[in-house]
């Protein structure tokens, strides 16, 4: 049986933080709910921007939305435009006053989510699978990752039978909760079927 955690869940409160941080006393329910759906639909309607995280406040009736993104020039638009758009369509989700806050990523390549996404991509366009992971490593360990583990699982290639395939290029301390470990997960939609797509990157460690 496999023994396996969310590297992010098992460091929250160690050297990571929650993506959501709020206190509700009653309705958490419908807020967690809220968060949920939030971030589906902002992800799925600016998913060409390269979304990498969106981190969710809530004091009071305001509700602020960071959103860490590899173009963040496409989501702020003209003047801001687009951000305009963006809080006109949470408003419409939730009851809270919005503001809205765009980060960049400065190093794709090291990002995990951003990985994922990347490889998917270029396998719902028949990249080779294999090719794709030894590329995104490669750009991975040149950026300044340690170590970096992906594991894609489905029917690969588009033959019949599902398989797990793994790359693994230098050091992925999974168990050592100071390692600062980044994951990742998505999903590539091809003709034989769903491929699922994991990444992990270690990025050194937290020494305070």
């Amino acid at each position: 049986m496999g023994q396996k955690v969310n590297p992010i869940g098992l460091r929250l409160g160690i050297i990571r933080s929650w993506s959501s941080r709020w206190f509700a006393k009653s309705n958490f329910k419908d807020k967690l709910l809220e968060d949920q759906k939030i971030r589906k639909e902002v992800k799925a309607k600016l998913y060409y921007a390269g979304i990498s995280n969106i981190e969710i406040e809530r004091k009071m009736n305001k509700l602020t939305l960071n959103i860490y993104a590899a173009r963040p020039g496409i989501l702020i638009g003209k003047k801001g435009s687009e951000v305009e758009k963006i809080k006109n369509f949470v408003d419409d989700i939730t009851k809270s006053e919005v503001s809205v806050n765009i980060r960049e990523v400065n190093t794709p390549e090291t990002d995990a989510q951003l990985i994922a996404e990347n490889i998917a991509l270029q396998i719902e366009k028949r990249t080779h699978f294999r090719r794709a992971m030894k590329k995104a490593a490669y750009l991975a360990q040149r950026k300044g990752a340690q170590g970096i583990k992906i594991q894609c699982a489905g029917k690969l290639g588009g033959v019949e039978m599902a398989r797990t395939e793994w790359l693994k290029e230098g050091r992925v301390p999974l168990t050592t909760l100071r390692a600062n470990i980044d994951y990742g997960f998505a999903e590539s939609l091809t003709t034989a079927g769903i491929i699922g797509i994991k990444v992990w990157v270690f990025k050194g460690y937290v020494m305070d």
